[in-house]
């Protein structure tokens, strides 16, 4: 056991963005819809709405198989421009960064963070631990970090490791220990703190970081991946970073 808890690793989505129970292809169809209308306003020729989205949601389908199949992560961002190209539009980088945004906004819109989070996020920067967010996803990083500023939350996550930027996906070790490499903390003085078993729990385990499991309704009792600990919201890691650090609670 470590003699101090030096940093914190966070997972997004449902960790520290909370999405809840979503309609996932009608999110997607609504932030389809939005990149069509976009490109209209530019003035490009763009194909029937149907058309442009069925295009879409099945180079996304097909890209999502391909990553599960070879553990791989892809590039959202790599895709519209390439289903762009194949349209034949010239499209700058600061377009193709806007229709990836346009993708995304949907679900920006529902989500929702756990009330305070920005300051206690900020109690344990305060108190000098390095703190990332560790996350599977195609989404491009400059989207989740779009995100993560209107949340407020950016600047307290200083080392963030997007699978699609590094191309490994958890469990694989690999994008954990990317994770601990650019904070320069060794895993074992590191809690990694997620909402899946499979992924978030197995993959730090591998790492050997602390695991913290958050789980408010209590879905993941029992079976063979045990986290290191427990919580029903963030602020609940106050109590065991204390624990580990030697501070009282009272």
């Amino acid at each position: 056991m470590p003699k101090r808890i030096q940093g914190i690793l966070f997972d997004l989505g449902d960790t520290l963005l909370d999405f809840g129970a979503i309609d996932v292809p009608a999110l997607f169809q609504a932030g389809a819809k939005l990149a069509h209308d976009q490109l209209q306003a530019w003035g490009l020729p763009v194909p029937r709405f149907a058309r442009y989205h069925r295009k879409q949601l099945w180079a996304i389908r097909w890209s999502y198989f391909k990553s599960y199949l070879t553990g791989r992560e892809f590039s959202a961002l790599d895709l519209i421009g390439r289903l762009h190209e194949e349209m034949n539009y010239k499209l700058t980088l600061e377009q193709v960064h806007e229709l990836a945004w346009l993708w995304y906004r949907p679900l920006r819109d529902v989500a929702t963070i756990e009330p305070g989070l920005a300051a206690t996020l900020e109690s344990f920067r305060r108190d000098g631990l390095v703190l990332g967010a560790v996350s599977n996803t195609f989404v491009p990083g400059q989207v989740l970090d779009r995100h993560l500023r209107e949340e407020g939350l950016l600047d307290l996550l200083p080392v963030r490791v997007y699978s699609c930027d590094v191309g490994h996906r958890k469990p694989d070790k690999a994008i954990f220990q990317i994770a601990a490499k650019r904070t320069a903390l060794p895993p074992a003085a590191t809690l990694f703190v997620g909402d899946l078993l499979t992924t978030d729990i197995r993959g730090s385990h591998r790492a050997g970081m602390i695991s913290v499991l958050k789980d408010p309704l209590d879905k993941y009792v029992g079976g063979r991946i045990r986290p290191h600990h427990r919580i029903a919201r963030i602020a609940d890691l106050r109590r065991i970073v204390d624990g580990y650090n030697g501070v009282s609670s009272t």
